[in-house]
């Protein structure tokens, strides 16, 4: 048996799992880990592992696994939901990007086409560090975390046309015409061939497979799909990425697609992290040593030069600069998917060895200094709001005009002050509407502003923290705010302005997480609301409540939970709240829902006539009928078939009356 790709795994796997362990504990992004596991164990480095040929290939399997779950989880229906970010800020990304990038490479020497193609190298970003960090920064819902993802998501669209479009730019002479014209036909049969498997053909393989229940042959099942379409899309001169891609697209909008991709997340983990490995392992490191210099000054041109295409595009949705500054900087690495078509570059003599390492080595640098760049984002974006730019790039290009408000100047005196229309702002919006409290709402995402303008909602677009929007709303003179926003910076910066426009001002922030309470407070919040400590009061007042304790006791040890700013659930030590259980107090005391079923020993019968406490020693407390409830019951108030009882007493004696309430009337009821 031949051992030597086992010898070869082992090594590679060891290696990773000490380096990536060691990553995490320092929060440094997996990725670096697999790749700095490559550059140890690959020829140029310690030189453990040979050529690696192996390990390459199996990189190769990763890319087509990676490529297939993006397919399977793209929703052409979703992607509508969010079209204009997108396709708009996308496209503009991209753009402006591939422009700029062609242009400097022109004027370094390129020919066109190796111009063209060092533009699409350049105009991706990295997906997976990128979201992985920003999940792990709960900033994937706040406004730069959205357009970061919408621009991602273009992105990994656009390079499926990329890769199909790189073959051209190699000019093949006399051959190009042709190719691509039978290009245009063999990808018209592939797509019909796609539509007719998505409609017909995949369904109704997997409803036969899913019959089975055999999990063992769905997923052989689920692979055979994904490996015979990428190998056909190869067949006919495409490559198996986009093969695979198609694969996914086929599954993505089948009941089936949800099982599919936990069925294959697992193996695609496994062997996209050879991906990243391979990486590493034709990174030469006395190349990179010769040229440190260039490297360098290439890495920081292409992060400025992302960062601004980046900015840019999202300013031109509408967005202000702050919003703009994060998600540039967010983009401002080159993406994995840059690795695979620079792979086809080479194949296509559009780059070469030279090239491949400047480029190699300049990408792991942008990725790699990623986590740093996002947590200097916001010192960046401060920065930048201090210079004197127009208010419309501070603002956004797209802010509603508040003339049409101002109009009506008597609204802007006592109101609530609503920032941040999510689902926490829509309702506070709600709740003041049901009062009649006058109410005005700013928000940043500017489709919003319009929607929500266009039903009749007094909502402003703009970026609360900047004092001149705050008083546009009518700051000075509101009576309450209400921060409702995921974004913890921006949170403490919109409550430091309002302090310092209006001291009289009742201030209620809500943030994600405890630890931004106390720094809420010191900045001048008079009230702030933790989510994940309001979530678990709420769970355990009504855990409480099962357990019969008394209202007033759990009314008690919440308000006393909030007056001590969540010390209590902060840590164990210190004395509880006493609580009393009426189930210690009266081990077999009982409230329970017993339906009254028809012709039963108690139906049409008052209670006056059942003499329930009496005869039976248990009480009921409430009836409900035909959809409305009885409290308090009197003596007068009848059982009839089908109402539901809410009595209380010992366990024994309401046995007693279930036994009852199932008993057909042939008998007067004896008494207990």
């Amino acid at each position: 048996m031949e051992t030597s790709l086992l010898a070869d795994l082992l090594i590679v796997f060891s290696l990773c799992i000490a380096v990536i362990f060691l990553f995490l504990r320092i929060r440094v992004p997996s990725i670096i880990g697999f790749i700095l596991t490559g550059i140890l164990a690959g020829p140029h480095g310690l030189g453990l592992i040979g050529e690696g040929r192996e390990v390459e290939y199996l990189s190769e399997f990763g890319i087509v696994l990676l490529l297939f779950t993006i397919g399977i989880e793209f929703s052409l229906k979703n992607l509508l939901e969010i079209k204009r970010p997108v396709l708009l800020g996308g496209s503009l990304q991209v753009g402006f990007t591939l422009a700029l990038t062609y242009a400097l490479a022109v004027f370094g020497g390129l020919a066109w086409n190796k111009a063209v193609f060092i533009g699409f190298l350049v105009s991706l970003s990295s997906t997976a560090i990128v979201l992985k960090l920003l999940d792990e920064r709960a900033e994937i819902t706040r406004p730069h975390g959205r357009n970061t993802l919408a621009i991602l998501i273009f992105q990994d669209l656009i390079i499926v046309p990329m890769m199909i479009f790189t073959p051209f730019l190699s000019g093949m002479p006399g051959e190009t015409d042709v190719s691509f014209a039978t290009l245009v036909v063999e990808g018209l049969a592939l797509l019909v061939f796609v539509y007719v498997s998505y409609k017909w053909i995949v369904p109704n393989i997997l409803f036969q497979i899913a019959k089975t229940r055999s999990r063992e042959l769905f997923l052989l099942s689920i692979v055979m799909i994904c490996l015979g379409v990428a190998w056909m899309t190869a067949e006919l001169g495409l490559s198996l990425a986009l093969g695979a891609f198609l694969a996914g697209l086929i599954i993505s909008e089948s009941e089936y697609s949800h099982e599919a991709l936990g069925r294959i997340l697992p193996f695609r983990d496994i062997f996209v992290s050879f991906f990243f490995i391979s990486i590493g392992m034709l990174l030469d490191l006395s190349f990179l040593g010769e040229n440190l210099a260039l490297i360098l000054a290439l890495a920081l041109g292409i992060i400025i030069l992302k960062a601004a295409t980046g900015g840019i595009a999202v300013m031109l949705l509408g967005y202000p600069l702050r919003i703009a500054v994060l998600t540039g900087l967010a983009l401002a690495q080159i993406g994995e998917f840059s690795f695979v078509l620079s792979r086809t570059g080479m194949e296509y003599n559009l780059i070469d060895e030279t090239k491949y390492q400047i480029f190699l080595n300049v990408s792991l640098l942008t990725m790699a200094v990623t986590p740093f760049i996002l947590n200097l984002s916001p010192r960046v974006a401060d920065i930048l709001m201090k210079f004197p730019f127009p208010a419309k790039i501070k603002n956004g290009f797209l802010s509603v005009s508040f003339d049409a408000f101002s109009e009506n100047r008597h609204i802007m005196d006592d109101h609530l002050l609503i920032i941040g229309f999510g689902v926490n702002g829509r309702n506070v919006s709600r709740a003041a509407k049901m009062a009649g409290i006058p109410y005005v709402i700013l928000e940043v995402n500017a489709e919003t502003v319009r929607s929500e303008r266009a039903s009749g909602q007094p909502i402003f677009y703009g970026d609360a923290t900047q004092g001149a929007v705050l008083e546009h709303v009518g700051a000075k003179n509101a009576r309450v705010a209400v921060i409702a926003i995921p974004d913890a910076a921006a949170t403490r910066r919109i409550t430091t302005a309002l302090r310092e426009l209006n001291p009289n001002l009742h201030i209620i922030a809500r943030t994600r997480f405890v630890r931004e309470v106390s720094p809420l407070y010191e900045l001048g919040a008079d009230e702030v609301i933790p989510e994940e400590f309001e979530t678990s009061i709420e769970i355990f007042s009504r855990a409480l409540s099962e357990y019969l304790i008394p209202r007033d006791d759990i009314e008690r040890c919440i308000a006393e939970l909030r007056a001590d700013g969540y010390k209590m659930l902060r840590g164990l030590s210190g004395e509880a709240t006493a609580i009393h259980r009426l189930e210690q107090e009266l081990p077999e005391f009982k409230v329970v829902t017993l339906r009254v079923n028809e012709g039963c020993l108690l139906a049409g019968k008052s209670l006056m006539e059942i003499e329930m406490r009496k005869k039976y020693h248990v009480s009921i407390l409430a009836i409900r009928k035909n959809g409305t409830s009885v409290f308090n019951p009197g003596g007068e108030d009848v059982l009839c078939p089908g109402d539901a009882i809410i009595v209380t007493g010992q366990i024994a004696k309401i046995l007693d009356i279930i036994q009852l309430l199932r008993k057909r009337n042939t008998q007067s009821p004896p008494a207990v």
